[in-house]
C-alpha cells in the first residue's frame, strides 16, 4: 500500500466575504491511496485557520500524520488488508481535526473500492431526487458576484451590521428564495431580529442560518420563537448528539450537514436519517471543494436530500489539477499534483 498527501490551494473566481473571514482562496488536502495496484483519491478543504469550532488546515495535517494514517497502517498490517471504507469513521478521535482527517481517508478508501469493482459513484448512490441547487453570495461587500445560474436558492452571507440598500437590491433582482447566513456573528437576539426584518423588506427569506455560536441551542431556541421564518444550524452540527440537543430545545427546524465536518459520508448518511427521525429538515453543505469532492457530495445529495444544497461546482480560476477517469469519483491526480512534492508519503 502507498499513501500520498498533498496540499493544493485553489483561488476562487470571485471572493466571498463572510462575517469572520474573506474567502479568496481555499486550501485543499488530497490523499491518494494505492492498494493492490488500484489508486483512489480523497479530498477535504479545511479552513485556513481554526474558526467557529472547525479545525484549521495545519491541525488537520498534523492529525493525519500523527493519528489517522498511522491507524490505517496498523489496521492494514494487523488484518492483512485495508479496512472497508465505512469503517474509517471509527478511527476518529475527539479532537476537532479528527473528523475532516477521517473524512479524507474515508473518501480515498471509497474511491479505491469503487475502482476495484469498476463502479462509478453514481452507480453506488443512484439518484433518487432532483436536489435543488443553492449558490452562495455575500452582502458584506460590493464586489462582483460569480454568475448565479441554474440556482434554486441563494445563501447570502451577512452580519448584524447595516446592509446598504444597493446590496439588497441586487440580491432581490436574482428573484430567488434566500437563506441568510450569519456565520455565528449575531451579537444579540434583538440585532438578529432587526437584521432579518430588514431583509424581509426586500427578499423572500426562507431561513436564518447559525446566528449564534456552535452549541448555543438556548439562544437559537429563543430566536426561533421570535422569528416567522425557520432557524437553521450549520456550524453547530457535528455529531448525532448535536442533533438530539437541537431537537430537544427546538433550536432549529433544519440542519446543514457537511460530510467533511461530521467525519465522512457514512456518518453523514447516519446523521441525515437521525435528523429526519427527530423531525428536522436536512440539506447538504460544503467547504468550497474542488470538482472531485463536489461530485461525491452532489451524488450523495441526489441520493438522500430534497432540500436546496451546496452541490454546484465551486468556481475556481485554477482547478485543472485532475485527470478525468470513468470510475469512482471521476478523477485521478493530474500533472499539477503529480509534479508537486507530497507533504507525506508512506509505503507498507
Amino acid at each position: 500500500m502507498r499513501a500520498r498527501l498533498w496540499r493544493h490551494d485553489l483561488t476562487l473566481a470571485s471572493s466571498i466575504v463572510a462575517a469572520g473571514q474573506t474567502h479568496v482562496s481555499r486550501p485543499h488536502l488530497f490523499l491518494e491511496l494505492e492498494i493492490d495496484g488500484v489508486r483512489g483519491l480523497g479530498e477535504v478543504s479545511p479552513q485556513p485557520h481554526t474558526m467557529n469550532g472547525d479545525a484549521g488546515i495545519q491541525e488537520v495535517i498534523e492529525e493525519l500524520e500523527r493519528f489517522t494514517l498511522r491507524h490505517l497502517q496498523e489496521i492494514t498490517q494487523r488484518e492483512g488488508s485495508a479496512p472497508q471504507w465505512a469503517r474509517a469513521t471509527h478511527l476518529a478521535g475527539s479532537r476537532p481535526a479528527s473528523h475532516p482527517a477521517t473524512a479524507l481517508l474515508e473518501m480515498a478508501l471509497l474511491d479505491v473500492d469503487l475502482r476495484a469493482r469498476r463502479l462509478r459513484i453514481d452507480e453506488h448512490w443512484p439518484a433518487r431526487f432532483e436536489t435543488p441547487v443553492q449558490i452562495t453570495v455575500s452582502l458584506l461587500d460590493a464586489l462582483p458576484w460569480a454568475p448565479v445560474v441554474l440556482a434554486d436558492q441563494v445563501r447570502a452571507k451577512l452580519s448584524t451590521a447595516q446592509v446598504p440598500t444597493s446590496q439588497w437590491q441586487r440580491l432581490s433582482e436574482l428573484d430567488l428564495p434566500v437563506l441568510l447566513d450569519f456565520n455565528c456573528s449575531g451579537d444579540s437576539l434583538e440585532a438578529v431580529v432587526h437584521a432579518v426584518a430588514e431583509a424581509q423588506r426586500h427578499l423572500k427569506v426562507v431561513a436564518v442560518e447559525q446566528p449564534f455560536a456552535p452549541g448555543n441551542v438556548v439562544e437559537h431556541a429563543r430566536l426561533a420563537r421570535l422569528l416567522d421564518v425557520p432557524v437553521s444550524l450549520d456550524e453547530g452540527v457535528r455529531n448525532r448528539r448535536d442533533l438530539e440537543q437541537i431537537a430537544r430545545y427546538q433550536a432549529a427546524r433544519s440542519v446543514c450537514i457537511k460530510p467533511a465536518r461530521v467525519g465522512g459520508f457514512a456518518q453523514a448518511r447516519t446523521m441525515i436519517e437521525r435528523a429526519r427521525r427527530l423531525g428536522l429538515e436536512v440539506y447538504l453543505g460544503g467547504f468550497f471543494e474542488s470538482p472531485l469532492a463536489r461530485r461525491a457530495n452532489r451524488t450523495l445529495a441526489r441520493h438522500e436530500i430534497t432540500r436546496p444544497s451546496d452541490i454546484a461546482d465551486s468556481q475556481f480560476v485554477d482547478a485543472d489539477i485532475f485527470a478525468a477517469d470513468p470510475w469512482g469519483c471521476g478523477y485521478l491526480a493530474g500533472a499539477a499534483l503529480e509534479l508537486t512534492a507530497p507533504l507525506v508519503t508512506h509505503r507498507w
